[in-house]
């Protein structure tokens, strides 16, 4: 949800009119889509990137209004808690060596950063290691009306506490209650944004949904919470039980959560947007002055304001994006499954496999998902949450196959064949689904380095928060580095 609010927005009597400003917004989308010039030029790819801030100890730094002050850069902006900021890079298109220059922009803003944070470190990883419960109150919150009040909205919804009840394969559990979604800031993501034609979207969405198993097992990177060892991507449990909005009676009745990874294939934008209103009741009920029917009958692109904050409160892995730019409407695929880092390499790594390989998928000639069902993916997508390289992900014609197998043998083939197409040079493609192939070799992703890492320092004496600690400074060390994490050596 990037729209910034207004206070006070809970009164009753905005939320009838809100309803009916987002089915009028959901009503103009649908004309739009039959009638309206959306821009179509070449792909279009941008990242959003989620970090978090440590102090001298490793542990959360509450100061992301003071970091963001010293850095003075607009690409940083502040995120849910006191202890994130996010990196936005513009969209720009994928040919040639623009993958490339992606990861030297990354890592010029990072640079920068750093130089100007003083005793505060930034840190890319899908969950902080050295997080405990006592730094999720309320108070972590970063106080905007966006953030306080979508923590207001979620938590007055739920009537309740939220539980967060978590189990690693290994027996290690996390149970606890919490009054606040503040552990939502605990997940830092990668989102990988493509920009598409509204007749090509379905089709990038439904390739997208497909292959976010394989997104988790390869790039899984947040083994611990609370000094628990749970699954290989943590977050994905963790992001969805810290916004439920729904109470135990609510989930027994089958009403859907607010994390979704959705129920079918789609065959528009349209259905998502549909679904989004037909099933989940507004949060945050703010009301624009625009009249979306007006503003399309005299020939400009409507902002569709309700429409847009109703779904950033839909947390979809692979969310649909409307937007407009210069006047000018476009649709784009937000892939939301990636976590935060390891490094700007391997953040970028995953970014050209996961375009490559939608891409490659959306021009085979008969779809992936008329062969595969809906329930075989989201198994999928759980699988390599919970088990990272050790999952078995059933791919068709295949059946259940080693995730790593499975890379190797088919998915790099396509990838690589998917950006070629795109236009990226060879060189790029090498480097990047080099480093794919390279992990996969090694079955090292940064949820497996950080175990084994740990695991080290534990049979040499260390007690589980001591080892995280350590585990982290090394983690920090190889980061800025910049070798990817299959490279990174351990504890001897």
């Amino acid at each position: 949800m990037g729209q910034e609010i207004s206070a006070g927005l809970n009164a009753r009597e905005q939320r009838q009119r809100y309803r009916e400003k987002v089915q009028q917004c959901l009503d103009v989308l649908e004309r739009m889509l039959g009638q309206q010039d959306f821009e179509t030029s070449e792909p279009m790819a941008g990242l959003e990137i989620e970090m978090n801030l440590v102090d001298q100890d490793l542990r959360p730094s509450m100061t992301n209004e003071a970091v963001l002050e010293a850095i003075d850069d607009p690409f940083f902006q502040s995120e849910l808690a006191r202890f994130n900021i996010e990196l936005n890079v513009e969209p720009e298109p994928l040919a040639g060596d623009r993958l490339h220059a992606l990861e030297q922009t990354l890592r010029e803003h990072l640079r920068a950063a750093r130089d100007k944070t003083g005793d505060t470190d930034i840190v890319t990883i899908g969950i902080l290691p050295t997080l405990t419960k006592e730094h999720l109150g309320r108070d972590a919150l970063t106080p905007t009306p966006r953030y306080i009040g979508l923590n207001d909205a979620i938590m007055e919804a739920r009537g309740e506490d939220l539980l967060l009840d978590m189990e690693g394969r290994g027996g290690e559990r996390v149970a606890t209650f919490v009054d606040t979604i503040a552990p939502e800031a605990a997940c830092t993501s990668v989102q990988c944004h493509l920009q598409v034609a509204p007749e090509d979207f379905a089709e990038f969405w439904n390739a997208a949904q497909a292959i976010a198993g394989v997104q988790m097992a390869v790039g899984a990177n947040s083994p611990y919470l609370f000094g628990s060892q749970l699954w290989a991507e943590t977050r994905i449990q963790l992001f969805h039980q810290a916004t439920d909005t729904r109470p135990i009676e609510l989930r027994n009745q089958g009403v859907r959560p607010r994390v979704w990874f959705g129920e079918r294939w789609v065959t528009s934008i349209f259905d998502l947007f549909e679904e989004n209103v037909r099933y989940f009741p507004a949060l945050i009920p703010e009301v624009s002055e625009e009249d979306p029917v007006g503003v399309l009958e005299s020939g400009t692109a409507p902002a569709l304001s309700e429409l847009k904050l109703h779904n950033g409160t839909v947390y979809r892995w692979n969310r649909p994006i409307y937007d407009t730019v210069d006047g000018k409407p476009h649709l784009r695929v937000e892939n939301r499954v990636l976590p935060a880092g390891p490094t700007v390499a391997d953040t970028v790594a995953n970014a050209a496999f996961y375009y490559g390989l939608v891409n490659a998928l959306v021009s085979m000639e008969r779809p992936l998902w008329s062969k595969m069902s809906f329930a075989s993916a989201k198994e999928n997508f759980f699988a390599g949450s919970r088990r990272g390289f050790n999952a078995n992900l059933y791919w068709p014609g295949r059946g259940d196959v080693p995730v790593d197998e499975l890379v190797l043998r088919q998915l790099l083939p396509l990838a690589d064949s998917g950006l070629e197409s795109w236009g990226v040079a060879t060189a790029v493609r090498d480097r990047y689904l080099g480093i794919i192939e390279e992990r996969c070799k090694a079955e090292m992703n940064g949820a497996a380095w950080q175990v084994r890492c740990v695991d080290r320092l534990q049979e040499r004496g260390a007690n589980r928060d001591e080892a995280l600690r350590r585990m982290l400074h090394r983690y920090i060390d190889n980061m800025h580095e910049g070798e990817p994490v299959h490279t990174w050596s351990l504890p001897r």
